[in-house]
């Protein structure tokens, strides 16, 4: 039996393990999947111990994804485009191959509720590691991405990273409102990549960025809405969504890359949210 586990710090939260099962179920696959806490400098040690003991594969959470991207040997396209990787793999001669499948993931579920399209003018809120972990993904789709982040360096940062790619850009958080006064741009989606919702805060980011015909998506998700859908609403946004069908198909690339099949993700999104939403 394969032997799966997600590392992270939290993990408490995590809702991988039944993602997985439901997926293994719905696919006749017999595996084990399991939450592993990692201490913040204990990763190298925790993942190697876990592949030497018979890990077969693994995924990785917050904040270990740049850690991850180190240790492999070998990458996927996706992995070296994004500079991080949520999905290992042992390969021939106990190689580890790492991939991102957030990005995709994302991708995958902003089309299927239709919030997203080649021309899609995108704000992301956000310069860490979710943020990004998903734009390769979406700027190979076509769209436009204006990254703004409390701190403006890490938004910089992440501009060199891709390159300053013609579809990228970045802008200060305190100038938002003139941008927007002087209708320079209109966003058509605007994407949370922030921890905000985690710790139960808004962005500190100006309303008027929000319009009633704005797309608000929020990476994190819940039970109960997020404070920052909730926030979006409360400003007059109309169309919200949470990250849970992104955290089903990120998953479900994930599931791929280790047996090779894929699972229906949306079956498997009405078990799940049938089962542990309602």
């Amino acid at each position: 039996m394969k032997i799966f586990a997600i590392f992270g710090n939290p993990i408490k939260h995590s809702k991988s393990p039944i993602i997985h099962k439901l997926f293994a179920n719905q696919l006749n696959i017999i595996q084990q999947y399991k939450k592993i806490y990692v201490p913040i400098d204990k990763f190298n040690n925790i993942i190697n111990n876990f592949f030497k003991n018979g890990g077969y594969g693994a995924n990785i959470t917050i904040p270990f994804k740049k850690k991850a991207y180190n240790i492999c040997d070998f990458l996927t396209d996706r992995g070296i485009k994004s500079g991080v990787v949520n999905t290992l793999k042992i390969i021939k001669n106990n190689k580890i191959l790492g991939d991102n499948t957030d990005g995709i993931g994302l991708l995958k579920d902003l089309q299927k509720i239709k919030f997203i399209h080649k021309n899609s003018n995108i704000l992301l809120l956000g310069a860490g590691g979710a943020a990004k972990g998903i734009i390769y993904s979406i700027i190979n789709f076509g769209c436009k991405i204006t990254i703004v982040n409390r701190t403006y360096k890490n938004s910089y940062n992440l501009l060199k990273f891709f390159n300053n790619k013609k579809n990228i850009s970045i802008i200060k958080i305190e100038d938002i409102d003139n941008i927007i006064n002087n209708k320079k741009i209109n966003y058509d989606l605007i994407i949370n990549a922030t921890s905000s919702s985690i710790k139960g805060e808004v962005p500190k980011i100006s309303s008027k960025i929000i319009h009633s015909n704005i797309f608000c998506y929020d990476l994190f998700y819940s039970i109960n809405i997020t404070p920052f859908l909730e926030w979006c609403l409360y400003h007059g946004a109309k169309k919200i969504s949470d990250g849970i069908g992104m955290l089903i198909e990120q998953a479900a690339y994930s599931f791929f890359l280790w047996h090779g099949v894929m699972p229906n993700t949306e079956l498997i999104l009405k078990q799940f949210k049938k089962k542990y939403f309602f």
